[in-house]
């Protein structure tokens, strides 16, 4: 077993990430979870996110919430 995060097992962490950030926008803006997940999934914070080289997963998800809502917007 290996204690290393690399591109291939990257997709563990994430889920507990999303999770997090759903909860904090649904609470915070009145998005249901679904919408959330969504928005979350389809921003450039998650796209960085799911990128092991960016080293974004070792942002908590507070942090990583932070950067969703400070997005430019299209």
């Amino acid at each position: 077993m290996t204690d290393t995060i690399t591109q291939e097992n990257l997709y563990l962490l994430l889920p507990f990430k999303v999770s997090y950030m759903a909860e904090m926008l649904n609470e915070d803006c009145g998005v249901g979870l679904i919408e959330a997940v969504k928005k979350i999934y389809s921003s450039a914070t998650y796209q960085r996110l799911e990128r092991e080289e960016s080293k974004a997963w070792n942002l908590g998800p507070a942090t990583l919430y932070y950067d969703l809502m400070h997005e430019p917007q299209n």
